[in-house]
């Protein structure tokens, strides 16, 4: 694995979980990261800086256009560029069946998971466009992005827009250097993972039991992922869906 050093880096969702375990991971690396969440995560930014690290903290609602655009400049401002972006921020959705969804949480969950993730890389690639230089964007989809699983019907389609997105954007951007791929983790030791194993207890016994490996991921073990995509050691994986899933999927 190739040092970060030199490179700059934001991360969405960073205030806890895959977010703050890969803003963590490119920092000790050595890359200037924006940790960036709806919360700003102060206390999480500042105990990196306590520790020899080159980090910020940006608050910051992925669904709104100016909070974007005002995310990527400020990332720019204090460290003159950006490299490379893990667009991780996500919420899930209340189980339901699809006839009983309501619009308002299938609007809210859209405006999160697919929207945000839409304008996020907007502004990370005229970033990358106006400087004329090769980058790396790394989204975050899900195992709902590759599979179906009943009740979870709007959580699964921004999940699969994600790879949408992620997969035609790769193609206008493959041949400018820019390499755009995404990460589909499965089910992760989380705090959204830790609610829904006491507010959704049987169903979430039931999807691991489909687990191969018999146990939940560490938040780490998606980051390093994260990182191996923006490095030069993935310098020709590009437009891939990159399960993180201890072989959920592969059934």
């Amino acid at each position: 694995m190739t040092t970060m050093k030199d490179k700059v880096v934001i991360v969405t969702g960073a205030g806890s979980g895959i977010g703050l375990a890969t803003a963590q991971l490119f920092a000790k690396e050595g890359a200037s990261v924006a940790l960036v969440d709806i919360n700003e995560p102060k206390q999480e930014a500042e105990e990196l800086v306590a520790a020899g690290y080159n980090v910020i903290s940006i608050c910051c609602d992925v669904s709104i256009e100016k909070d974007v655009e005002t995310m990527v400049e400020k990332t720019v401002e204090a460290f003159g560029k950006l490299d490379y972006a893990y667009n991780n921020a996500g919420i899930q959705s209340p189980i339901t069946d699809t006839a009983d969804l309501t619009e308002e949480e299938y609007d809210n969950v859209m405006n999160v998971n697919l929207r945000g993730i839409w304008l996020c890389m907007k502004h990370e690639l005229r970033q990358l466009r106006k400087q004329g230089t090769e980058g790396a964007i790394v989204n975050c989809s899900s195992l709902g992005g590759l599979v179906g699983i009943a009740g979870r019907s709007a959580y699964h389609a921004t999940k699969h827009g994600v790879l949408g997105f992620t997969k035609s954007s790769a193609l206008e951007y493959a041949a400018k250097g820019i390499r755009i791929n995404a990460v589909c983790p499965g089910i992760i030791e989380t705090p959204m993972v830790a609610s829904m194993l006491t507010t959704q207890s049987d169903e979430m016994q039931e999807l691991m039991k489909a687990v191969p490996i018999g146990r939940l991921a560490k938040p780490e073990e998606v980051a390093s992922v994260v990182l191996w995509l923006c490095s030069p050691a993935a310098s020709y994986v590009i437009g891939q869906a990159i399960a993180v899933d201890g072989g959920y999927t592969v059934h």
